[in-house]
């Protein structure tokens, strides 16, 4: 860790876990700096750098300062960190130039990693070919199908891919925006021409109106419940053109962490499914922030399906937040610091 003068945070920055709680890191001495350089959207900021956050890191030592697009990354920092979700190519251009001059700082995480969960046809292949199954359950995705173009040709493809309706259509890329996670649902052949491509066509599975949402920060897992859609033989079928419309589904508005819910629908993935889980995905992918949705099969207490897998998701809605994501950037430094002294 380097020595660094006094930084001041973005004075911009607005005002049941699984894996157990972290254990608790030492800050830097006195005398030292963590810095953390970040480029965020302005609503990530507001989200993501809450007062409760910026306060603990202070404490430990860790001090947030916000990159300036319009200026060059090299005339910036120095920092031990930098912390980003951008999504455009020059950002990312940007990024992986300054990674190879500087592969000192951690990047969390690499665009070319990132770039995986971009695209939904991808990002579930990395569990598919887990094949995951343990004593404690298995792991599984939707059988799904990608339409590129012609909406008129989504009938035929679905009959000839095997799918079985209702079928939960996704747009292909994630890009950040509120749209890219609006989801409909289609429960009748004759709707399926009126779908939007491009996007991807999932298998509904039902699930008993609940999902989890499977929080990673490095090593920490951390899980809650949120209500999700319900089964589909809950649905009013008289519905005109045979297409339900949702928003995004798993937002913190929709918390079912207290709710009165089926015990045998609302118990949580056992721990070393989830840990196991999150070990392969860390590896398969290359990240460290992501988060897994994750349900499971209504009637069937041991089968789940991912669904859906996010970079850098709303970490600002996990309780504790501030304490595993400040343990977890001490933990980066501290571990680089040890092998640069074992010689490794």
């Amino acid at each position: 860790m380097r020595v660094h003068g006094e930084v001041s945070d973005d004075e911009t920055v607005a005002g049941a876990a699984v894996a157990g709680e972290p254990v608790p890191l030492s800050p830097p001495p006195a005398q030292q700096r963590l810095v953390v350089g970040y480029a965020l959207t302005k609503k990530k900021v507001k989200s993501f750098l809450q007062p409760k956050l910026l306060a603990l890191a202070r404490k430990k030592g860790i001090h947030f300062v916000s990159i300036d697009e319009t200026r060059p990354l090299f005339e910036q920092g120095p920092f031990d960190i930098i912390l980003h979700k951008l999504t455009s190519k020059e950002w990312q251009q940007v990024l992986e130039d300054y990674r190879e001059e500087h592969p000192e700082v951690t990047v969390l995480d690499p665009p070319n990693a990132i770039q995986h969960l971009h695209n939904r046809q991808s990002m579930l292949q990395e569990v598919a070919d887990l094949n995951l199954s343990n004593g404690y359950g298995e792991v599984c995705t939707p059988r799904q199908l990608v339409i590129m173009k012609d909406p008129s040709s989504i009938p035929d493809a679905v009959i000839k891919a095997g799918l079985t309706l209702p079928l939960v259509a996704k747009p292909l890329v994630v890009d950040g925006t509120s749209k890219s996670h609006e989801l409909s649902l289609a429960y009748v052949e004759a709707s399926l021409p009126l779908l939007d491509p491009p996007l991807v066509l999932q298998e509904f599975v039902n699930h008993g109106g609940i999902l989890f949402k499977v929080y990673i920060v490095g090593e920490t897992i951390q899980v809650v419940r949120r209500f999700s859609l319900p089964d589909f033989n809950t649905y009013d079928l008289g519905n005109n053109d045979g297409i339900f419309r949702f928003p995004r589904v798993s937002c913190a508005t929709n918390n079912a962490e207290d709710a009165d819910v089926d015990p045998c629908i609302a118990e949580l993935p056992p721990k070393p499914l989830l840990e196991k889980l999150g070990k392969e995905l860390r590896r398969r992918l290359g990240l460290r922030l992501f988060n897994i949705d994750m349900i499971r099969e209504h009637g069937r207490k041991d089968r789940y399906y991912v669904i859906d897998i996010n970079y850098f998701p709303g970490y600002g809605k996990m309780p504790g937040y501030e304490h595993i994501f400040t343990d977890f950037l001490l933990s980066l430094v501290q571990s680089k610091y040890k092998r640069l002294l074992s010689g490794s």
